[in-house]
């Protein structure tokens, strides 16, 4: 069976939605190389804990590789992609230097090369992100192990934006919470929210591949199956009261939650908002605010930004 790649080089803040567009062009999957990902590895106070070859990375930007069946692809795929790439300059995000190109693979090339370059990542003291296929022995009993096998849609937990997720969940998580992670992608937050005590767990996308992709690897982790996986369009619809709701998802999607997230949080509830570009910190801290939410910590890596909000007491 014979792939078409498309290949767009563009701006790490265009990642997620560049990849959002290829895969709703009909994608069967992306994989994604960043330049920053040798950069943005967390140190716990030992030094370094993931060590990478320089040499594995771009110098500058990152690429997206989408793949499409040979038999399903035409030129009009192409021009949509273009369109709709270009339009992301209209919501501010940077896309330079915005080129596509196309080339037949087979499809031994690209299903599996990709894992040469995933390995077990340390988030936390207590949080380690190890691929379903390498060998991990934990280093102290307090370490919670989450297994992934994200495939080549919905990443590998190393982006900023997911780290910073992990690390709020951390920060936040006291024990029997009931949470909900919008836009869930692998599932990586639902997971660690389960490793790390939460109590019940549902788990939101709008993409049916992103929710069997999420299921997929809630089986790799004894602990989480108890999670719940639907697909939703964010919170429309869901009237369950909850003590966190989690979102890795771009800021103008972040935007319109706000809202949704307020009405199903308990009073005392934390929003977790994660994926904002740092030109687009102050649009969603404005809009928190308006929405009546407290600020408890903003935490940034590089040029993301991830926020904690609380929605406050009845008697404050």
């Amino acid at each position: 069976m014979n792939w078409i790649e498309v290949s767009v080089q563009t701006a790490t803040e265009s990642v997620d939605a560049v990849s959002n567009i290829l895969i709703e062009a009909g994608s069967e999957g992306v994989a994604i190389e960043d330049s920053q990902d040798f950069f943005n590895v967390p140190d716990d106070g030992f030094g370094q804990i993931w060590k990478l070859d320089r040499s594995d990375f771009l110098e500058e930007g990152a690429l997206v590789k989408a793949y499409f069946l040979e038999t399903l692809f035409s030129p009009e795929i192409v021009s949509s992609i273009k369109e709709q790439i270009l339009n992301l300059k209209v919501v501010g995000l940077s896309i330079e230097p915005n080129i596509l190109t196309i080339s037949e693979v087979a499809e031994t090339n690209w299903a599996t090369a990709w894992k040469q370059y995933y390995h077990s990542l340390k988030i936390t003291r207590f949080l380690t992100i190890v691929p379903n296929w390498e060998d991990y022995e934990t280093e102290h009993t307090d370490e919670r192990i989450i297994r992934l096998d994200p495939g080549l849609a919905f990443g590998t937990g190393t982006h900023p934006t997911t780290i910073l997720s992990l690390q709020s969940l951390e920060n936040c998580i006291r024990g029997n919470e009931t949470i909900l992670d919008v836009g869930t992608g692998s599932g990586v937050l639902s997971i660690a929210a389960k490793a790390l005590g939460a109590g019940k767990v549902r788990a939101y996308d709008l993409d049916d591949v992103a929710v069997r992709s999420a299921y997929d690897n809630i089986l790799l982790n004894d602990y989480a199956l108890d999670v719940e996986v639907v697909a939703n369009n964010l919170l429309a619809g869901i009237e369950i009261e909850t003590d966190i709701v989690v979102a890795n998802i771009l800021a103008e999607i972040i935007l319109p939650l706000i809202p949704q997230a307020w009405s199903v949080l308990k009073p005392g509830g934390l929003f977790l908002a994660s994926g904002i570009i740092e030109t687009k910190k102050e649009t969603v801290l404005t809009q928190l605010k308006e929405q009546e939410f407290e600020i408890i910590q903003v935490l940034q890596m590089k040029d993301w930004v991830a926020i904690i909000a609380k929605k406050p007491e009845e008697d404050e």
